[in-house]
């Protein structure tokens, strides 16, 4: 079997350079990782797809409270079914890589946090979010209260416009007043 490198091309690994975030290393090591995902036969397939599933049994991912929107928001799947293309995989990955700007990672955090997809996050998105982060058993669930306060204050603090969701722009503004966003915003291969 020939090397990563040689199954790539040269062409095209110069090309994922300079529409990614990642480094050669990091471009090579995203196309190993991805092709072990793949059945023998997919192996030959240039632009196979790994099932949601089976890119939720990376290490990296497998913890992630939000591992399944993340496959959602980068699976340009017709089915929106969450599967990934190594195309796919690597703006994943590019987008949670160190080097990627703070205006990318907030719009694709923005994009993952928006479960509804309709462009704003909106009460039922915070409660999603919340959730998502505190986990939903008995234990650490919020109750309606405290859910319904914190999304109240969620509100007052980012909703600038004051219409009862936060837009992008508005995500964007809170986002940049936390330094550490950029910093834990990431997934390393």
């Amino acid at each position: 079997m020939g090397t990563t490198a040689s199954q790539l091309g040269k062409d095209l690994l110069s090309e994922y350079q300079e529409l990614t975030f990642l480094t050669k290393q990091e471009i090579l090591l995203a196309h190993k990782r991805f092709t072990e995902l793949l059945n023998k036969d997919e192996k030959d397939q240039p632009n196979a797809r790994v099932s949601m599933e089976r890119i939720l049994t990376l290490p990296e991912l497998k913890s992630n409270p939000f591992r399944r929107r993340i496959c959602y928001v980068f699976s340009t799947s017709d089915c929106k079914n969450g599967s990934l293309t190594f195309e796919d995989f690597l703006d994943l990955l590019s987008a949670f890589s160190d080097s990627a700007t703070m205006e990318i990672k907030s719009h694709y955090a923005f994009r993952i946090f928006d479960f509804d997809d309709d462009g704003t996050l909106d009460y039922g998105d915070l409660e999603n979010l919340v959730n998502s982060l505190t986990g939903e058993t008995d234990e650490t669930r919020l109750t309606p209260e405290e859910m319904r306060q914190l999304i109240s204050n969620i509100l007052e603090e980012s909703d600038i416009d004051k219409d009862g969701t936060v837009n992008l722009s508005e995500f964007q503004h809170v986002i940049s007043r936390s330094p550490d966003f950029v910093s834990s915003f990431k997934i390393v291969l």
